[in-house]
């Protein structure tokens, strides 16, 4: 099945040094820039704040794993230029968060990357597959997951923090190279290579607050008046949340949120009748009160209209059924269906062609890259 006997990463245990000081880290950047793959990860803590907080970079080379502490380093620099430099491709595992850590620190997302999860999706394994059922697949081994739930802030590490961070890269890049192996075998070489740059894409996309309201669940059950308040309370707590590095949730819970747009109250004591905590009244009831005496400005010609959603159009069930079914008889041999698109990258499809969005400019993602075959046979089917 595969030629795993030669892989040293399997007879050894992940051999580390750990990076410290800013001449280490350049003398590290410096040798790593004659390589042309690296296995990355990040370790890092987001329970209460709005953006994750650092801990452990992971970098492995082929030949040593190296533990930079970005808790001791100054200069990041050579480590910016890394990853941005385009000779060298980062491999990471389920890099959705580890892409927005190095974004948040470094302004820099590693280009270009393969994400191995990503890459498990070509190869017939189920959405989501975790790294640690592929090594397994592919190497017959069993990592330790111990130490995953962790505080990765406290210093010092312990040893077994270190070699459960290290064993992260140094299975990964193994892992990488016999994975790309099997993808030779398939015609889905160029389609990897895209939904990793979409995935890069989507991260830079700034996400203004001025449509933070859209996130909020039972928006859809708003008029546009209430939607109005909606988005200037969304609006704020964004950027509060931004401001103080709290979670969103921190600052007022979404449900709150709604309630206030809803109910519109004028005192802190309807506040808390309508459900706020005392917490969230004594730090910004006057606030949200404040908010919302803006709408007195506010012409009705500027409310968001009411959203719209597809589950109401009395065309939706059939139309989601022959789309899941149409899907299933164009899917390739050996790729899972929702490779291709899930049930919500259908509802992008079907909201594109009725709800009169059908703009070059807003193409859902079934209509892009090597996707595009696919979507203009679920297009046609929803023509006829």
């Amino acid at each position: 099945m595969n030629h795993i006997h030669n892989v040293k990463e399997i007879q050894d245990s992940p051999d580390f040094q750990i990076i410290t000081t800013d001449q280490e880290l350049l003398m590290l950047c410096r040798y790593v820039a004659q390589k042309s793959v690296i296995a990355l990860d990040t370790e890092f803590i987001r329970i209460r704040t709005f953006y994750p907080q650092l801990g452990l970079i992971q970098l492995y080379d082929g030949e040593k794993v190296s533990l930079i502490d970005p808790l001791e380093i100054k200069d990041f620099s050579p480590f910016v230029k890394l990853l941005a430099n385009p000779q060298i491709i980062k491999v990471l595992h389920a890099s959705s968060e580890d892409l927005e850590v190095f974004l948040h620190y470094f302004n820099q997302l590693p280009t270009p990357m393969v994400d191995t999860q990503i890459m498990a999706n070509f190869l017939s394994f189920p959405n989501s597959t975790g790294l640690a059922t592929l090594i397994h697949h592919y190497f017959q081994l069993e990592i330790d997951k111990g130490a995953s739930r962790t505080d990765w802030l406290a210093r010092p590490l312990s040893t077994k923090q270190l070699e459960y961070a290290a064993a992260d890269v140094w299975y990964l890049l193994p892992l990488y190279h016999v994975m790309w192996n099997a993808l030779q075998e398939t015609p889905w070489q160029q389609a990897l290579q895209e939904d990793c740059a979409l995935l890069l894409e989507k991260k830079v996309q700034f996400k203004s607050p001025e449509l933070a309201y859209l996130n909020i669940s039972n928006a859809w059950r708003l008029n546009p008046e209430e939607l109005m308040r909606l988005k200037l309370l969304a609006k704020w707590r964004q950027e509060e949340a931004i401001k103080r590095n709290l979670a969103l949730n921190f600052v007022i819970k979404s449900d709150n949120l709604w309630a206030v747009a809803k109910y519109n109250p004028k005192h802190t004591s309807e506040l808390l009748e309508i459900g706020l905590t005392s917490q969230e009244v004594r730090i910004h009831g006057k606030k949200l009160l404040q908010l919302l005496t803006q709408m007195k400005r506010i012409a009705p010609s500027e409310y968001p209209p009411v959203i719209q959603r597809l589950v109401d159009e009395p065309r939706y069930k059939k139309a989601i059924k022959s789309l899941q079914q149409k899907l299933k008889e164009i899917t390739p041999e050996g790729l899972n269906s929702e490779v291709i698109t899930s049930k919500q990258g259908l509802e992008q499809l079907l909201k594109w062609y009725w709800l009169g969005e059908q703009s070059e400019q807003n193409l859902p993602e079934l209509l892009i890259g090597w996707r595009k075959p696919f979507g203009k046979q679920l297009l046609e089917t929803l023509e006829n």
